[in-house]
């Protein structure tokens, strides 16, 4: 409850309780909002640290899963925040331009990927020494484009598991493919947005940078704590495959000893059995013998 009232209070320091003019507002935003204050609405901060801690705790699952979670903010004041917390924990990010058809057409986005390592690849080993300065520049100016729009996805090699929106009204052509494809949907949701077109809503205020650094700030916590689980588990996974193969190769390598042992006990004892055959073949041998002498 402490750590409750204690996140509360960091969020309503940060401004997120402010939500949009009330001649703004959605009604379907109702349930969350607190009170209404010179004409601007009040969101409730106690929704909004439940919702919180859902969608972490849902993004924590997914990430411990191995999968992955796309940011997309491309609105001036969430650019520089959500580019350096995604980077933290190594996910896929857009913060400048979403291309149409990013995930709808994930093939073909693919291909500009493809092309704009290719490019960066010969520029850096001297493949393209060869052509003309102004060949050169051109590549260079074309490969900076690409990688100004494309450069957060560069790493992602198939369509992600999650999407987390900052303003799911300024992203809506993201939020849309994502819908299409049924990818998990996760997003920032002030009093002119519609809850109901993420899978998980934080009411919050999406314009202040402050309330955008401490909403992106909390959940890519929760990603960083998944993606530690997930190594500790390989670790252990790691160590208990390491134990089970040592184990049966000592009692193999036991069982052989004892296997070679009992071989040559058994053989030496085949060798006295032999013997004894030997003599008992000769006793009657000689047995024969007496009959004939008598004769």
């Amino acid at each position: 409850m402490e750590n409750n009232t204690s996140l509360q209070q960091q969020l309503l320091e940060a401004g997120v309780h402010f939500g949009h003019l009330r001649k703004k507002w959605n009604p379907k935003m109702l349930p969350y909002i607190f009170a209404e204050k010179k004409g601007i609405h009040i969101i409730d901060l106690n929704k909004t640290v439940d919702h919180l801690q859902e969608t972490a705790a849902a993004l924590k699952s997914i990430a411990k899963s191995g999968k992955k979670i796309m940011f997309v903010a491309t609105k001036k004041q969430a650019k520089e925040i959500v580019t350096e917390c995604a980077r933290r924990v190594n996910m896929p990010y857009v913060t400048e331009r979403w291309l149409g058809g990013m995930l709808t057409n994930f093939n073909t986005v693919r291909k500009s990927v493809k092309k704009m390592q290719s490019i960066e690849k010969m520029l850096n080993d001297g493949t393209l020494d060869s052509i003309t300065k102004k060949e050169r520049l051109t590549l260079a100016r074309d490969k900076e484009k690409m990688e100004k729009v494309l450069g957060g996805i560069a790493q992602l090699g198939r369509v992600p598991a999650a999407l987390f929106l900052v303003d799911i009204g300024h992203e809506h052509i993201a939020l849309a493919e994502a819908r299409r494809l049924g990818v998990a949907t996760f997003g920032m949701v002030d009093t002119n947005c519609d809850p109901n077109k993420v899978d998980f809503a934080i009411p919050a205020n999406d314009d202040a940078t402050k309330s955008i650094a401490i909403i992106t700030n909390y959940v890519v916590a929760a990603i960083a704590e998944g993606l530690a689980e997930r190594q500790n588990e390989k670790a252990e996974e790691e160590a208990e495959e390491e134990v089970v193969e040592k184990g049966p190769r000592l009692d193999l390598d036991e069982a052989g000893g004892d296997g070679e042992r009992g071989g040559r006990t058994g053989g030496r004892s085949g060798n006295r059995g032999g013997t004894g055959g030997a003599g008992q073949r000769r006793r009657t041998t000689g047995g024969s013998r007496r009959p004939g002498g008598g004769r």
